[in-house]
């Protein structure tokens, strides 16, 4: 059963193998809101055939970024629905300063607000190892993880007995770089929120229900129907 909130807009940030997403969809089970993902959201503006996916197709396909603009108007159509009248996670958007510079406008014209952003902070030693530990059955798929669900026998999978492998996307030298880029590009973001002083900070070590018990915490601990403190 769901706990509605009213008007509980949130933000969700946090580095990658942080457990943003697993967060998010306990989040979505207990208030009854949605998580709004961008990139979901732009793939299933092309696959619309309106005239905004027919705008952000065409980015797409030259191979260039979605202007900032054009991402959050397709955020905007979204968060109009329904299912968004009692509040919405944002999860991996805005990503930069400049992001949540648009966001915030685009909002405030509408007369909407974030009322809390969460991130959920992980060393990167510990992301590394999260990471890179996770190895797939090339044959029937099983996911394991060299550290918190290992096989039986190294390198082989306990199901089917098939080879387990890394992919491209676990190793160390990709993991590095997409920890620097989120150093650098949404890090950031921290300071912006804190400005703003609806920056909520969670350690995101130990099991998920603890995790997930700080995050309630936060979301219980705040007022939506008190604006006056939110200048986005």
């Amino acid at each position: 059963m769901s706990l509605k909130k009213e008007n509980l807009n949130l933000i969700l940030m946090g580095p990658p193998g942080a457990g943003k997403g697993t967060q998010a969809k306990m989040m979505v089970d207990k208030y009854g809101i949605p998580q709004i993902s961008t990139g979901d959201l732009l793939r299933a503006a092309i696959s619309s055939g309106s005239e905004l996916g027919k705008k952000v197709q065409a980015f797409v396909t030259s191979g260039a970024l979605v202007p900032d603009d054009l991402v959050v108007s397709v955020l905007l159509n979204r968060l109009s629905d329904p299912d968004c009248q009692a509040g919405f996670v944002l999860d991996g958007f805005p990503r930069t300063v400049c992001q949540a510079d648009s966001l915030g406008k685009a909002m405030k014209d509408r007369k909407m607000i974030v009322h809390g952003t969460i991130a959920i902070e992980v060393p990167d030693q510990e992301l590394i190892d999260r990471l890179t530990g996770r190895r797939i059955c090339k044959d029937c798929a099983t996911s394991f993880h060299l550290k918190f669900s290992a096989p039986k026998k190294e390198g082989i999978c306990d199901k089917c007995g098939g080879e387990l492998l890394q992919r491209k996307d676990d190793s160390f030298e990709v993991i590095s770089n997409r920890l620097n880029v989120y150093h650098k590009q949404t890090q950031p973001l921290i300071e912006y929120y804190r400005k703003l002083k609806i920056l909520h900070l969670v350690d995101g070590l130990g099991q998920i229900e603890m995790i997930f018990a700080k995050v309630c915490d936060i979301i219980q601990g705040l007022n939506p129907s008190d604006s006056s403190k939110i200048k986005i």
